[in-house]
């Protein structure tokens, strides 16, 4: 059974830093794509940082660049998003999701996906 579990969501005023982590289970690890994606209220799914497990290779949205920081420990099958510098904006329910390393261009081709944690960063 595959499951892909987030944590590390919360209240956090602005400024302030919150660290998400994504555990995979029962899914390739190696040489594979893992994300992270948001959706805020009223918005469509956007990627926030992609990783692949293989080479290191990474993506930052525009948005995120010099403020979030998506780091992988191969070995205990975990994805971190370190966020600093949190703005309202950021506010939304962050996803973890898997798929193949081609995945990092693309949202669509993810394939397995976490059912996301909530990060409320106030004003």
């Amino acid at each position: 059974e595959v499951q892909v579990v987030e944590s590390g969501g919360g209240l956090v005023q602005a400024g302030g830093s919150l660290r998400l982590s994504c555990a995979a289970s029962g899914v390739t690890f190696d040489d594979s794509a893992i994300g992270w994606f948001r959706q805020a209220p009223g918005k469509e799914r956007e990627g926030v940082s992609t990783i692949v497990s293989s080479d290191g290779n990474t993506y930052y949205a525009d948005s995120v660049k010099g403020r979030f920081t998506i780091s992988i420990d191969n070995a205990k099958r975990t994805v971190t998003l370190q966020m600093n510098s949190l703005k309202p904006e950021d506010t939304a329910v962050y996803y973890c999701a898997v798929g193949p390393p081609w995945a990092i261009a693309s949202m669509n081709l993810m394939k397995h996906w976490g059912k996301g944690t909530l990060v409320t960063v106030s004003s």
